[in-house]
């Protein structure tokens, strides 16, 4: 997309792409200009990596929604470069009006919607940059996928992508940018770091930079930022910070915290583990069997790869299963992983509908996920409807038990995640010792093992990893089911 040209030798020159950092955290900003060691100290996650694959495959896919005539491309075939003012932007696509002499710009982006509270601001510095330049701006547009676009046989570009005309929203904010801008170009000038935190103290933990532990070195790794929805508390987290008070214990009796961020709060305060064994045995009571232990590892595709699918929708590839007849039965184990370049979904299903029956209750972590995918699949092949509407009617959410806070540990750090759970009920089990540890990586390697170049020993070696690593979440899920039923 946007090629950022900042470099140390040019500290008077704002790209966009700082400009939106700014926006964000302007101590970040800084760091990003003066500090790249800090900045990039920390490694790209899968996820972070997979967003740059993802909006360099949907540019790619953008280009082609242009006849090539009508781009003012005089020597770029992507990305005209526009510079001015200590203001510089890569322009992803460049229309020229030959009639009146006038452009529109188009700014693609690998979303599904526009984000007005980011995109509106990214297309002004370009409008605004380009009008620097001397151009006549007709039109600032914005491309994202359709998500409403169904595939049926080869892309339809013109289809798969929406253009909104935000001309007249970004001329509304050409004044306030244009002073914004300014402050920023002075702001990132600056040769001395500026002093004190980054705006980000202010957010709770999801929303903070990635230099956060720089700019902030009084906050401990688990702080009042990590309280449950602190970030949505506003005026607490304010006047927490205001009051620098970072760490938990140091909460006074006057911030009044919801029931879910007390309890929190408690158990890391006074070591204290709150069970509820009466809802507990209440809940798992109600579980007849055989019980089904399901996880679906899924690839979310913003270009549709397959017939039936739309951007962003995931497309489920493996599962694992773990299944108790009774209390006292053999648990046994089944799973799925379709390693080639194709649609899995019947696949999936026939060997899904295998082995579950139509007795006895699926449980799963996080039901919402899981039953999403079950009414997509059910979409798509009419025959297992069914099937899959059967299943969604008997799945229970193992992860209800901990969001309801039936049970709190100092350990789970306000967290419903697994991954923090596990550790707790049942600490013989791990993730770490694993090769791929989270449903990022492993959406990702079953990416490249269907559409790289691999060996076939490389391939089954990566299969292998995905298989450990989806049987674990089962039986996960079977560990800390039965530590719970044993209240």
């Amino acid at each position: 997309m946007v090629r950022d040209m900042i470099s140390l030798n040019q500290m008077t020159t704002l790209s966009k792409t700082n400009y939106l950092v700014y926006r964000d955290c302007k101590k970040n900003a800084w760091l990003k200009v003066h500090r790249p060691d800090i900045y990039n100290a920390s490694q790209l996650s899968e996820f972070e990596k997979a967003i740059i694959e993802i909006g360099n495959e949907v540019e790619r896919e953008a280009r082609k929604f242009f006849p090539d005539d009508i781009l003012y491309q005089p020597e770029f075939k992507k990305d005209l470069p526009a510079q001015a003012g200590g203001f510089f932007a890569a322009i992803d696509f460049l229309e020229h009006h030959l009639e009146t002499d006038e452009y529109s710009i188009y700014e693609v982006k690998a979303s599904n919607e526009t984000k007005e509270s980011v995109h509106l601001y990214d297309l002004a510095f370009q409008y605004i940059l380009l009008k620097n330049c001397g151009l006549k701006i007709k039109s600032a547009n914005l491309m994202h996928l359709n998500s409403a676009y169904v595939r049926h046989g080869e892309l339809d570009i013109k289809n798969l992508f929406t253009v909104d005309d935000l001309t007249e929203q970004v001329k509304e904010i050409e004044k306030e940018v244009r002073a914004e801008m300014d402050m920023a170009l002075q702001y990132i000038a600056q040769d001395k770091e500026p002093s004190g935190n980054c705006d980000c103290v202010y957010k709770g933990r999801s929303k903070h930079c990635t230099t956060f532990s720089h700019s902030n070195p009084e906050v401990p790794e688990y702080s009042i930022h990590d309280i449950a929805r602190i970030g949505l508390s506003k005026a607490k987290l304010n006047e927490l910070i205001n009051s620098e008070i970072f760490h938990i214990k140091d909460i006074p009796e006057r911030i009044k915290l919801s029931e879910i961020q007390q309890n929190q709060v408690d158990a890391h305060i006074l070591d204290r583990v709150l069970i509820n064994k009466i809802k507990i045995s209440e809940e798992l009571g109600e579980l007849k069997f055989p019980l089904y232990f399901l996880d679906y590892e899924t690839f979310p595709c913003a270009i549709p790869r397959f017939d039936g699918f739309s951007p962003y929708q995931q497309i489920p590839f493996q599962f694992s299963l773990h299944m108790l007849d009774s209390k006292n039965s053999t648990l046994k184990h089944f799973e799925y992983l379709h390693t080639e370049n194709s649609d899995p979904s019947r696949a999936f299903a026939e060997n899904l509908k295998k082995h579950i029956t139509g007795q006895g209750i699926v449980i799963v972590w996080n039901k919402k996920f899981e039953c999403k995918i079950n009414e997509q699949l059910g979409d798509r092949l009419p025959e297992h409807r069914v099937f899959f509407e059967d299943i969604n009617s008997r799945t229970y959410d193992l992860m209800d038990i901990f969001s309801k806070q039936y049970y709190v540990h100092k350990d789970f750090r306000g967290s419903t995640s697994i991954k923090y759970i596990l550790p707790v009920l049942a600490p013989e089990l791990s993730y770490k010792d694993l090769d791929i540890q989270e449903g990022g990586t492993a959406s990702q390697a079953w990416n490249k093992i269907t559409t790289g170049d691999f060996t076939q020993e490389k391939k089954q070696q990566i299969a292998k990893h995905l298989r450990e690593y989806c049987a674990l979440d089962t039986y996960a899920m079977y560990a800390i089911w039965n530590q719970l039923q044993s209240f």
